[in-house]
């Protein structure tokens, strides 16, 4: 998904490009087959819709019959694309887990003062849930429209009683779509739920609110982060490794240098320091141990301590001295 830390550990990108387009066809076809659903009864005029400036067209059966037509292609286009897609790259973050109405139930709570929200992944509990009742009722309103279409062919017959109940099945699940559409909205009322908005339209989040609402999500990312300086350290450490040779000769051993480090609690301290020590020249292979609160590290070229706790300091930790 391309899903990483950016701007220099200020913002998490949440959503790639395709998944952002995926996002808005799907919802702005939905719109549109919400709109154009009720438009085929005879509602927009009942209701005086059509003397709304620019929605005097509402009223006409047969324009709202093509754009729910032209809507339906669309989105029924985008559910398969999504279907194939992700479950190519196996991408399983918003489908329900074991536990999820319970945890929904807390969070909900929380937001109203009562208890704390628990830890959360990429996507909370809500979002799972909401994810399978808007792909639930949606599965239905394509399968049902489908018979719908179906009828009108050239040369089909279908039973009046199936037509009827396919009808009316179609009509209260668009109901209740719409229903999960609102609800989908409402959930931005709770201000602790305004920060992804701005997901919806960049792709990306700040990384504070991440990481105190999508902790475990956060921790993975660090631990990515941290894995991947680690492999760029020790692909320059190769190619090094025979200048280093002939400096020191091949009996030569280099001790490794361990500090009692101050502050660290988390991954987000573990990239913290390695990429404070990182930036100095001759330390290297670099190894944090939460645990123990140790760093241990190569100082191949003699780097005064002085520098190297100072470096430590400015990340905003503190050297233990022995």
């Amino acid at each position: 998904m391309g899903e990483r830390i950016i701007k220099d550990g200020k913002a998490i990108l949440r959503h790639s490009p395709i998944e952002l387009i995926e996002h808005w066809v799907l919802a702005l076809s939905g719109l549109l087959l919400i709109f154009s659903g009720f438009g085929e009864l005879p509602m927009y005029k009942r209701y005086m819709v059509t003397q709304i400036p620019g929605l005097g067209w509402a009223g006409d059966f047969f324009i709202n019959l093509y754009i729910h037509y032209l809507a339906g292609i669309v989105f029924v286009s985008v559910m398969v694309f999504h279907a194939i897609y992700h479950g190519w790259l196996g991408h399983q973050g918003l489908l329900p887990k074991k536990g999820d109405f319970k945890a929904s139930l807390i969070t909900l709570l929380s937001m109203f003062g009562f208890g704390k929200e628990p830890k959360s992944d990429k996507y909370l509990p809500e979002q799972r849930l909401a994810y399978a009742y808007l792909g639930g009722v949606g599965l239905i309103l394509v399968l049902t429209g489908l018979v719908k279409v179906i009828k009108n062919l050239p040369g089909v017959y279908l039973s009046p009683t199936l037509i009827t109940s396919m009808t009316l099945t179609h009509t209260f699940v668009a109901i209740f779509f719409l229903l999960g559409v609102l609800a989908h909205l409402a959930a931005l009322i709770f201000k602790v739920n305004r920060p992804l908005v701005k997901s919806i339209f960049a792709g990306e989040v700040d990384a504070e609110y991440v990481r105190d609402r999508h902790t475990i999500w956060y921790e993975e990312l660090m631990r990515r982060e941290v894995k991947a300086e680690v492999e760029e350290e020790e692909r320059g450490e190769e190619v090094r490794v025979t200048d280093l040779g002939t400096e020191l000769g091949k009996g030569d051993e280099i001790m490794a240098t361990v500090l009692k480090v101050k502050g660290m609690s988390c991954q987000h301290c573990v990239m913290s320091v390695t990429k404070a020590l990182s930036q100095l020249e001759g330390v290297e292979n670099i190894q944090v141990d939460l645990e123990k609160r140790e760093v241990r590290f190569d100082n191949v070229k003699g780097v005064a301590a002085e520098q190297i706790a100072k470096a430590i300091v400015d990340a905003g930790y503190e050297v233990v001295q022995d």
